[in-house]
């Protein structure tokens, strides 16, 4: 049962975008949502906070559609972020097939994205941020989520300066990481160093010594308040991305450190204490139970946007979604050390509606005109809808699953569960950029090679109990492995060892045996030295052979248990 007591409703009403226009002859854009009414807001308060996280590297506005399955399970179950489709429209309000039901929701999506247009785009977030600081002289932090730096090919091929160099305009007042790791300690160490504003991570400790890597928090003062950011980088890094690549750091959440940090704020003058945190939701919404005296936490990692504020105690949860769809606005009345009160507005970043900032625009395409006819090259044609998310196979994921089979030459397919990845429209071409956008990480390696029955089983299990775990600390991110050419059952009520059964081959339709071996493809291994074609050029080559693309409904997982 979804109750509103989940939810304090922001005094901003959202109706100017949430209801919406005709979509009757043409986008919606022409008729009715402006510039203007995205940006117009009623200030309050001496401070405001603008949020982005998890842009994956992605400079240019996309489709990217929301998840038709986000399970949520013990405390947290029907709870935000895991409602989807109709229940978040429920929740909210929202008109169907609204501008900003289709922002948050599946629902039609192909239909709605051709009227309402791509999202996103670093020079439409630009023009939002100018406008605000010019509103609110003074009083604004503009604080990035982290998960920036990679998952694009112009930001691979660079090592992520052309993000680096497009977001240093937007002029960031902090940042913390997860997927910037990937670059490894020297990279990362290289690129921070040379930053014109704060990278905080109170939870990321030199080995030898546990000194910290980074500062842990920095103190502001806006409006006249002063404020201490605290920075959380995603605990579980060197368990989900490769820990060679950061042999001497070491993570972890630090609730005690966490804590000390909290109280050494208020200790220094905090009058607000802000925690930038990658963590992900279901974490952070446990995390602001145990550590006390946080007043805001913005939340990253898990890319659910969520319309309104969450209301944990007195902490404040915002969560701004991802790729560059939202930018989240949060305006505080601070008196004597409390939030007095706020205004708060998620404002979609519909980029045919926003005007690019000129500058910003043009940093973008200097950043990518070295790799242009690469990014543009057609290699086929999708003819159904392409996309990735969900707990579960999505149909760019099973492309890819098809592609490894077919270009590996094996019976099963494994392909992480990882969330980032553009949306493609049926009939849209699919460039290298598509590609890429949905796989360019620094350890892409396609692998071959043989694995009993169970320890497909035990895979399975393993990235199950991250995901379904009832308690949030011990669910590490992602979403559930995808597998093609293998079918299985997966009741998620169960504890670990006894989610997954009935796995079956699907060419044959018989059981996997145990004791057996199979032949299995995948990429993404944590392993250092994995040998193997570039998992893009493995795609590449499939989809220029295929020329078409058409890919069912997944139906190889039969679920349970929620």
């Amino acid at each position: 049962m979804i109750t509103r007591r989940d939810f304090l409703t922001a005094a901003t009403s959202a109706a100017a975008f949430a209801a919406g226009a005709s979509l009757g002859g043409g986008r919606v854009f022409a008729q009715g949502v402006r510039q203007e009414d995205l940006l117009r807001f009623e200030a309050t308060g001496n401070v405001t906070l603008l949020h982005i996280t998890d842009l994956h590297g992605q400079l240019m506005p996309l489709y990217f559609r929301e998840p038709s399955i986000n399970i949520g399970v013990g405390e947290v179950k029907g709870k935000v972020p895991h409602l989807t489709g109709a229940d978040v429209r429920q929740a909210f309000s929202l008109p169907a097939r609204s501008p900003l039901a289709h922002a948050l929701t599946y629902e039609d999506f192909a239909e709605l994205a051709r009227n309402y247009g791509r999202m996103g785009g670093l020079d439409r977030i630009a023009t939002i941020v100018k406008s605000v600081r010019a509103e609110r002289d003074g009083k604004v932090l503009l604080l990035d989520g982290g998960d920036t730096w990679t998952n694009s090919w112009t930001s691979l091929k660079t090592q992520g300066q052309d993000m680096v160099e497009v977001m240093n305009l937007l002029k960031p007042d902090a940042i913390t990481g997860h997927w910037e790791f990937t670059l490894g300690e020297k990279r990362v160490k290289e690129i921070v160093d040379a930053l014109p504003f704060a990278f905080l991570a109170q939870n990321i400790l030199e080995n030898e010594f546990e000194d910290r890597v980074f500062p842990a928090q920095k103190m502001f003062e806006r409006g006249g308040v002063k404020i201490a950011v605290i920075g959380q980088a995603f605990p579980f890094t060197p368990i989900a991305n490769p820990r060679w690549m950061i042999p001497k750091w070491t993570f972890g959440l630090r609730e005690k450190e966490m804590q000390k940090e909290v109280d050494e704020a208020r200790a220094s003058g905090a009058d607000l204490v802000v925690v930038l945190s990658h963590n992900g939701f279901d974490v952070d919404r446990k995390m602001v139970q145990q550590v006390s005296g946080i007043d805001v936490i913005l939340t990253g990692h898990t890319h659910d946007a969520v319309p309104e504020i969450v209301k944990i105690g007195k902490t404040l949860m915002v969560a701004s979604g991802c790729h560059g769809k939202f930018v989240s606005r949060l305006d505080l009345d601070v008196q004597g050390k409390e939030i007095k009160g706020f205004k708060y507005r998620l404002i979609p970043v519909f980029s045919d509606a926003i005007k690019p900032d000129a500058d910003v625009a043009a940093a973008i395409a200097r950043q990518r005109e070295p790799y242009k006819a690469d990014l543009a090259r057609v290699l086929g044609k999708a003819e159904g809808l392409l996309y990735r998310r969900g707990n579960f196979n999505g149909t760019l994921d099973d492309m890819i699953c098809d592609a490894i089979r077919s270009e590996r030459d094996a019976e099963i397919a494994l392909s992480p569960g990882i969330r980032w990845g553009t949306s493609l429209l049926p009939g849209q071409d699919i460039t290298f950029e598509d590609i890429t956008n949905a796989t360019a990480m620094t350890y892409p390696n396609c692998y071959r090679m043989t694995m009993t029955g169970a320890r497909l089983k035990e895979i399975l299990e393993d990235v199950a109990d991250n995901i379904f775990n009832p308690d949030p600390y011990y669910q590490q991110g992602g979403d559930m492995v995808r597998t093609g050419g293998l079918a299985y059952a997966i009741d998620v009520a169960q504890p670990i060892g006894k989610r997954i059964s009935h796995m079956t081959l699907l060419k044959t339709g018989k059981e996997i045996e145990p004791a057996k071996e199979y032949v299995v493809a995948g990429w993404a291994s944590i392993n250092e030295g994995t040998e193997g074609p570039a998992i893009w050029d493995v795609v590449a080559s499939y989809v220029t052979k295929k020329k078409s693309i058409t890919v069912g409904a997944a139906d190889n997982v039969k679920i349970t248990g929620i």
